[in-house]
């Protein structure tokens, strides 16, 4: 909530007052301050952006952060180094064991165009620590290609990016390396929903099934190895049939008892929907439907009741899923 975040950005600021005092933080009521809010074009609340040497043009988008600690190392990471410089082995474990996750950088050399990319990532996503290093015995001491991101994961590597010069995919890294935040396959409630919305990827395909069914055990192993082959690319929720709290789901994509189990594909930015054209959720069904719906050849799922009849007679006309778009549009 805006008041939750308010509090979090009030704490980043007490904390950065002793630690960075030329960083200054402040908060704008924009319902009283329309000309500011035009200015810089404010859509959705809350917005932090970051002003940088005084300048009012191009402020810095602070995307996605809700924690005190996280708003002081995105600060810390834009004002700063971005990453740590391990030299030893020692120092490499230090950052590897300190959280839950750590991103590192083995590089040839520390001037090239892959380092800045590495570099840029780590501003984006203060939500893990990132250390880089070209000392020899630490490359071999992982075994690891230079010029390679590695994720770890509870002191363990769990992926692994070899990063070119140049033409990097800078946005598709970043998206990969935040859903590290979330499990492989995420179970929608209360509690991850905030998680799941916060994590920059715009595809999110649920698999609707009762979580106490004879056949989940196998439903739900297939659904998470083709999750590992789409990870950043289409975020994979499970949404338990059994839980009445997550009614409104079911409604919002016309879930009924006899469609379990249910799979569709949802595109956030354009609310489009898709639906598993197999019945059986098999690693390979999910597969080539995640497929199709990334080469763009997946038809959207309109699940709607038929047109009335007199639908056009009266003044006000009557709108259902199957004739919306084409009267509106």
């Amino acid at each position: 909530s805006s008041q939750n975040l308010s509090e979090e950005f009030a704490e980043a600021a007490r904390q950065l007052k002793k630690e960075a005092p030329r960083i200054q933080f402040g908060k704008i009521d924009v319902t009283h301050q329309h000309d500011l809010r035009k200015e810089f074009n404010i859509q959705a609340f809350p917005t932090v952006k970051f002003f940088v040497n005084g300048s009012r043009e191009d402020p810095i988008d602070c995307k996605g952060v809700r924690k005190a600690s996280t708003f002081v190392t995105w600060v810390e990471r834009r004002t700063g180094p971005s990453t740590v410089l391990i030299n030893s082995t020692d120092q490499a474990e230090a950052i590897i064991k300190a959280d839950d996750l750590a991103v590192i950088g083995f590089f040839r050399e520390l001037h090239d165009e892959s380092v800045e990319v590495f570099c840029e990532i780590a501003r984006d996503v203060p939500e893990m620590p990132f250390g880089m290093t070209a000392s020899e015995d630490v490359c071999a001491n992982y075994s690891i290609q230079r010029n390679s991101l590695v994720v770890f994961k509870k002191g363990k590597p769990v992926h692994y990016e070899v990063l070119e010069d140049g033409g990097q995919n800078k946005l598709g890294l970043t998206r990969l390396i935040k859903t590290f935040t979330l499990d492989l396959v995420t179970e929608y409630n209360i509690e991850t929903s905030v998680k799941i919305f916060d994590v920059p990827v715009e595809n999110h395909i649920l698999l609707f099934t009762p979580t106490n069914s004879e056949t989940f055990n196998e439903i739900y192993e297939n659904y998470q190895s083709a999750a590992a082959e789409f990870r950043g690319k289409i975020l994979f929720v499970l949404v338990d049939t059994d839980e009445t709290r997550n009614g409104r789901i079911f409604e919002y994509f016309r879930i009924r008892d006899i469609d379990v189990p249910a799979v569709r594909i949802l595109n956030l930015t354009s609310d489009a929907r898709y639906k598993m054209p197999a019945d059986e959720v098999t690693v390979e069904n999910l597969k080539e439907f995640c497929q199709s719906y990334l080469n763009g050849e997946a038809k959207q799922h309109l699940s709607s009741e038929k047109i009335p009849q007199d639908w056009d007679k009266m003044p006000v006309k009557v709108l259902v899923g199957k004739n919306f778009h084409s009267v509106i549009f």
